[in-house]
């Protein structure tokens, strides 16, 4: 019998396990825009760890490998933003970025009170945006990302929480 992924809060320990994920997970998106200046490809390892520090930071793991990942923090305006969802290739398909986001939508209401949940992903994502759509998340508006890729907005609200999770 195989070992089963858990989900846990990320450690200070995490970061370069997370730093060297996101790094995998993240080609297949690079590829799809034809741009390897994404943001997840281009953050430091000490970026990584500012936000496993300050942020709601889940990881999924196999034994005592991190083979998943999430962040959220709260904004400005008091809405959750949600990001770098990621999961090992290998092990895609499974649920593991459905469980790591309703982690982090549940930290993110019981432990800062958020109402509202926002995420981003490219136009052409559309592994991405179906799995966001399956929990709850509707397109709100565009924006062009920082790298220049065109960006869905989604959001849902924290009540939905209970229904999705």
């Amino acid at each position: 019998m195989g070992m089963s992924v858990t989900i846990s809060a990320a450690t200070e320990q995490d970061a370069e396990q997370i730093f060297r994920l996101q790094y995998l997970c993240f080609q297949s998106e690079a590829a799809l825009y034809a741009n390897y200046r994404i943001d997840p490809l281009v953050q430091t390892l000490d970026s990584v760890r500012e936000e496993v520090a300050a942020d709601c930071v889940f990881v999924a793991r196999l034994g005592d490998e991190v083979v998943g990942s999430v962040r959220g923090r709260v904004t400005e305006d008091g809405a959750a933003s949600i990001g770098k969802l990621c999961v090992h290739p290998r092990l895609q398909g499974h649920g593991i970025g459905a469980r790591l986001l309703r982690a982090a939508e549940s930290a993110l209401v019981e432990e800062r009170g958020v109402k509202r949940f926002r995420l981003h992903t490219g136009h052409r994502s559309e592994g991405n945006l179906r799995l966001y759509r399956r929990v709850g998340y509707q397109t709100v508006g565009t924006a062009e990302g920082t790298d220049g890729v065109p960006m869905i907005i989604l959001e849902k609200p924290a009540e939905t929480y209970a229904t999705t999770a």
